[in-house]
């Protein structure tokens, strides 16, 4: 049976989270005179995105509100006892700047525009729907999208089959009607894969040795109605293990 839907990733499949994450930190460090305390902007980006996992996690386990991670994310990485105000109005800074650098890819909309009368289109994400929600409609693609599933309150994460069924219960559709794009190998690739979808890995990185890459890895969305067109999920070795 031919594909119908495609679920989507968010950060850095659709949206250029990385860049977005390193230039506004790099901004915000500069505004609150702290580059001094890093050894360079990586360096401080690191530890921010540790402690964002470590406090992520806890939000997840139903141990913190989304708003106090947020607060401790602060604190841990400033190491300094602030006021619940104060961690807040640290995190708005922080937020602006971010925000400032957001952006898609440049192969998303036509991409999108090409397969939008074709096939129907969601998001899945190891996020929460308050964060995505919001970046989907800054950017302009919420639109796009017929439906949106976080892990925060699906309850179940990437690369768990329950998380990708999710999403194709939401579209009422069978998962071999479902083709997932996603940029983590593993997370996405992998889980998709298992979970019975379709599944495409975008890696937008220097194509890898040995030669040509697999059906199911694409360099560039460019790439992709090719791929659903033709849905080589079993013409070809999978390339995820």
């Amino acid at each position: 049976m031919s594909i119908r839907a495609v679920v989507w990733d968010v950060d850095d499949t659709i949206f250029d989270y990385t860049t977005a994450d390193r230039s506004g930190m790099r901004a915000h460090l500069a505004a609150e005179g702290l580059l001094d305390r890093h050894d360079g902007v990586d360096e401080a980006l690191a530890r921010w995105r540790a402690f964002t996992d470590a406090h992520w996690a806890r939000f997840a386990a139903g141990e913190a509100s989304f708003e106090g991670q947020r607060r401790d994310r602060v604190r841990s990485f400033l190491g300094e006892p602030l006021s619940d105000t104060e961690a807040e109005d640290w995190f708005r800074r922080y937020m602006g700047h971010y925000e400032a650098a957001w952006a898609l890819f440049p192969d998303v909309l036509p991409v999108l525009d090409l397969l939008a009368t074709g096939y129907r289109h969601a998001v899945l994400s190891n996020s929460s729907l308050t964060v995505q929600d919001r970046k989907l409609r800054v950017l302009g693609v919420r639109d796009r999208f017929e439906a949106v599933l976080c892990a925060a309150e699906l309850g179940v994460s990437k690369p768990e089959a329950g998380a990708f069924l999710a999403a194709c219960d939401a579209l009422d559709l069978a998962p071999h009607e479902v083709a997932y794009v996603g940029d983590h190998p593993e997370i996405d690739g992998r889980g998709a894969a298992d979970a019975g979808l379709l599944s495409v890995w975008i890696d937008r990185g220097p194509a890898p040795a040995g030669g040509p890459m697999g059906p199911h890895r694409i360099a560039t969305l460019a790439e992709l109605p090719a791929l659903l067109g033709s849905d080589t999920r079993f013409g070809a070795p999978s390339t995820f293990g």
